[in-house]
């Protein structure tokens, strides 16, 4: 069996992280569902740990979910991370540019070369094309970083000039990062469903729903805040699937 955290699982937050999933365990275990005694890390790629028949609990992103995970998963329900100007389970990407980029505004942007974490992110890539095609601007995918920290990084040493980092992850480059101090905000998307949590197809989707929100609020303040979690959320599966897609990254190259 498997049971994951992935999303925003980092050396400050492990631990928290690993007291909620002890929490939610326990829980299921409470309820005659077994569960696996510790979360797992790092012997799996996503893709293959999301589609695994023996998953008890993970959290994907929005755009794999609706382009690769929905029919073959079944969706438990989204963390409400609390993010300001968003709908309670929503979520939404910054805009970072370089601290001394004398660009304020992100339509100044248009034709800038944009760091990404990976073409199936929905806060690194799907949303800022989509709200770059809405301001009439474009946003070229330069460089192809592997993870949102990666992505922060190119920014603040020149190797690209502008990325979208998922809000909740920029709340914690910004408090653990260092370099977050060699950026600033430009912009913001427009909010859209949070990264769910979900089960293999055949689980029960609503007795993990009920155990994530009692262990919420059963998990101890400190934790709390260190997550950024406040409950979870159900948000209909037809909103996911709404969420406009972008074209793939290797269209919007920039020219030679």
């Amino acid at each position: 069996m498997i049971a994951a955290l992935p999303m925003y699982d980092r050396p400050e937050t492990a631990g928290a992280n690993d007291r909620l999933w002890a929490l939610v365990r326990d829980r299921l275990r409470a309820d005659g569902i077994a569960a696996p005694t510790a979360l797992r890390r790092g012997d799996l790629t996503l893709l293959d740990q999301w589609l695994d028949p023996s998953l008890v609990l993970s959290q994907t992103c929005g755009f794999p979910y609706r382009a690769k995970l929905h029919g073959h998963v079944t969706l438990v329900g989204t963390p409400d991370y609390g993010v300001a100007g968003c709908a309670p389970g929503y979520y939404r990407s910054v805009f970072v540019a370089r601290a001394d980029d004398p660009r304020d505004d992100l339509a100044a942007f248009d034709g800038a070369g944009l760091a990404y974490n990976d073409a199936m992110s929905q806060s690194g890539w799907a949303a800022p094309q989509t709200h770059a095609a809405k301001l009439g601007i474009t946003l070229p995918a330069l460089l192809e970083t592997g993870g949102h920290r990666l992505s922060l990084h190119a920014v603040a040493e020149g190797r690209a000039d502008i990325a979208a980092l998922d809000a909740v992850t920029w709340s914690m480059l910004a408090e653990w990062e260092d370099m977050a101090a060699r950026v600033k905000v430009v912009g913001m998307t427009d909010p859209t469903p949070g990264l769910p949590y979900i089960t293999a197809l055949d689980r029960d989707g609503q007795a993990l729903f009920t155990a994530i929100s009692a262990a919420i609020d059963d998990l101890g303040a400190a934790d709390r805040a260190l997550l950024r979690i406040k409950g979870i959320i159900s948000i209909p599966v037809a909103d996911y699937l709404s969420v406009p897609t972008p074209p793939a990254p290797n269209r919007f190259a920039p020219e030679k």
